[in-house]
């Protein structure tokens, strides 16, 4: 992974989504077609978190390093150094996955 200047604003994330298997589990070859959209990926950057109406930042659940599941059609795709992201809202991430 290259090094990225990239500070998310408020309450986003951006995320470097996990590639999505090109092989069934069974051992059969998937076209580009039949292979699911990844909703899985590690946090890339994180912004400060939203501010509340009193004025203070409210903790972000997620920090950079951490493997996350979003929504299927969440968020903005953006394309940095030949790099595809996710630019999403800590709201839209659904889990994170605990590396044991």
């Amino acid at each position: 992974m290259s090094n990225i200047a990239f500070t998310p604003i408020e309450d986003r994330v951006l995320i470097r989504p996990v590639e999505a298997e090109s092989v069934s589990a069974s051992g059969i070859v998937l076209p580009d077609s039949a292979q699911e959209r990844p909703n899985r990926g590690v946090v890339v950057a994180a912004g400060p978190g939203q501010q509340s109406k009193d004025g203070s930042r409210i903790d972000m659940p997620v920090a950079v390093g951490e493997e996350v599941i979003f929504a299927q059609y969440a968020g903005s795709k953006v394309e940095m150094n030949g790099e595809e992201y996710k630019i999403l809202r800590a709201d839209e991430i659904l889990a994170k996955i605990a590396n044991s």
